[in-house]
């Protein structure tokens, strides 16, 4: 008998109907997912292409974190979690190979089956999957997982749960789940579900911080807290994954400890004198100038430069819309124009790093700078053309300036800008009608060196117009607090990209993310165009139209102009001791998830 379980009343024909259609195109169960296109590893592959499968174990390897943590649940809104407990101790239904664009392999699940449509998804365990306290993982603990995370856990859980009809157990290994809408990407995402343990959490509130850590079926557990100040985790040694392909010459350190210091500053010194065994460097000048003290001219530092092909993302101050006062897109405008990059890039990159132009430049996905939409890019925007702001068809650029600290076209257009919105100078002040001084916050965690930095150019350059901006650091705790309830007017805003993108763009831009606390919605848009375009994404069959849905996306986000880009680089720069080493072959993500410390092992 199957065991059904509906999480909330749907539409019967809805259901119905997506039944009929999985009827109709029966798929065999396969060793993993692509979003498009055929998978790149046969089902006998012996290891990921980026892994060494004769990679040595043992060793260890440290890492340095600024601020601190008060909770072991990272799954939850509240608290702050340490670096690496989801990410080393528990495990997701498939594994995703950061070589291709969007591909998934079984991990906790031996096959994936689903149709044409994609109407549905079911999942098949594996014998012998077992959490790290011996218990077998069940469909019951995957079902579970599902509805708590979904209702319970963070908002970027929701989304999913809320298009799953039904969720059944078919088989003693084997799970259904069948959804109320086309979705193409959802059995995807539904395979990066972590699967937790049903029985650790009976009779607990799931939603409270808590100093417990989560069960999970991963290659560590965690083994030393010293809470706020340092987390180690070791490997178990009765992993029962150690030898699956996809796992193989992954996770090969015995121990992987996080260390948490005051900030940024910090970190960097105490990765000098070998506290830490590993450090990435944001900053291009540092990498070509603050290198040079004992440890790397003697051999024992090493300098690594990764490079990726995965999109710049966007990186920058965010302007908080909620906020009155950044309401009006010709203001939003003019403090971009008011930005002096070049002023920035020189000051504190020497110069070193090219701007980001849009949220997918560097990628196939973005919208080429200052070009009209045309094409099928044009079609899926005129609909909505009496809602865009000026530049999605027409073309937008950022600004230029000559580099010099007065940025005077630039403050000019800034000027008028201002002055069209109702901002007029009235002695030195930058006031509205109703006499009110322009005057904001920006929001800095304690250490962010360079953010804080070109924010106080920035504030400089701000005075020029008459308006009083403030800076304000705090420590970690308090910014999660802060910008979880959206309490800050401008902050720096990071949204790494990829080259898949697709359910979680909602979460970035969707429209509950304007009152729901805990998104990722920092900006506060709601763009009904914008939400069109990720749906447009999500029901794609072809590559083509999938790419002009995300290039329609990359105009909305751009001219919304909501962040105020700073720079992006196509290569990562990591240091660290001479025992640490990873694969001459790189994955097309580069440094990013999936790399380290999964791939990289020590030896002497």
């Amino acid at each position: 008998m199957k065991q059904v379980f509906f999480h909330s009343l749907r539409a019967a024909t809805a259901v119905a109907a997506l039944a009929a259609l999985a009827q109709m195109a029966m798929a065999e169960p396969k060793h993993g997912i692509a979003m498009y296109g055929e998978l790149a590893l046969p089902p006998d592959f012996v290891s990921l292409p980026y892994a060494n499968p004769d990679a040595p174990k043992g060793g260890e390897i440290v890492f340095g974190e600024s601020g601190g943590f008060d909770s072991m649940n990272p799954f939850i809104v509240k608290g702050s979690a340490p670096a690496g407990v989801s990410l080393l101790t528990v495990e997701t239904l498939l594994g995703r190979s950061y070589d291709e664009p969007f591909s998934l392999y079984g991990v906790l699940a031996e096959s994936v089956d689903t149709d044409e449509a994609r109407s549905y998804v079911e999942f098949t365990l594996r014998e012998g999957a077992r959490f790290s306290d011996g218990n077998p993982v069940t469909v019951e603990d995957v079902l579970w997982s599902f509805e708590k995370l979904g209702t319970e856990g963070s908002p970027r859980y929701a989304g999913a749960w809320k298009k799953i009809a039904t969720a059944e157990k078919t088989g003693e290994r084997s799970v259904k789940f069948t959804f109320t809408q086309e979705d193409r990407e959802l059995p995807l995402i539904l395979g990066l579900r972590p699967i937790l343990e049903k029985a650790q959490w009976e009779g607990k509130d799931f939603t409270a911080s808590t100093m417990e850590a989560p069960i999970g079926s991963g290659p560590y557990v965690v083994d030393k807290v010293e809470a706020g100040k340092s987390i180690t985790f070791k490997k178990n040694p009765d992993w029962w994954a150690k030898d699956l392909p996809f796992y193989k010459g992954q996770h090969n350190f015995d121990t992987v400890r996080y260390e948490y210091f005051g900030d940024g500053g910090v970190v960097f010194e105490a990765f000098k004198a070998g506290e830490i065994t590993s450090y990435r460097e944001a900053n291009p000048a540092k990498w070509a100038t603050n290198y040079d003290f004992p440890a790397v001219q003697s051999g024992e530092i090493v300098k690594s430069d990764i490079p990726h092909q995965r999109p710049s993302g966007i990186d920058g101050f965010v302007f908080n819309t909620r906020k009155p006062i950044f309401a009006d897109w010709r203001v939003r405008q003019a403090l971009i124009d008011a930005f002096n990059f070049e002023l920035v890039n020189q000051t504190l990159n020497a110069g070193a790093v090219p701007r980001i132009q849009s949220y997918y430049s560097n990628s196939d996905l973005g919208a080429p700078a200052g070009t009209p939409a045309e094409g099928k890019v044009l079609e899926l925007l005129t609909p909505f053309k009496d809602q865009l702001l000026p530049g999605a068809i027409e073309g937008y650029a950022l600004p230029v300036s000559d580099g010099s600290e007065a940025n005077r076209a630039n403050l000019r257009a800034a000027t008028a800008l201002l002055e069209e919105a109702g901002w007029t100078v009235q002695d030195g002040v930058l006031k509205n009608a109703a006499g009110e001084p322009f005057a904001f916050e920006i929001l800095l965690v304690n250490g962010e060196d360079d953010m804080i930095a070109a924010a106080s150019i920035y504030i400089e350059a701000l005075k020029r117009l008459g308006i009083e901006a403030k800076l304000t650091t705090v420590d970690s705790a308090q910014y999660k607090e802060r910008t979880t309830n959206y309490d800050f007017d401008m902050t720096h805003y990071i949204r790494s990209l990829s080259l898949s993108p697709g359910n979680e763009q909602m979460l970035y831009w969707g429209a509950a993310g304007v009152t729901e606390p805990g998104t990722r919605n920092w900006m506060g848009m709601n763009s009904p165009a914008a939400e069109a375009m990720i749906q447009t994404m999500l029901s794609s069959t072809d590559r083509a139209d999938f790419v002009a849905a995300v290039q329609a996306l990359d105009r909305i986000l751009t001219t919304g102009r909501y962040v105020i880009p700073i720079w992006y680089s196509n290569t990562s720069h990591l240091a660290h001791t001479k025992q640490l080493h990873f694969p001459e072959k790189l994955p097309i993500y580069g440094d990013w998830l999936g790399f380290q410390p999964e791939v990289w092992w020590y030896q002497e």
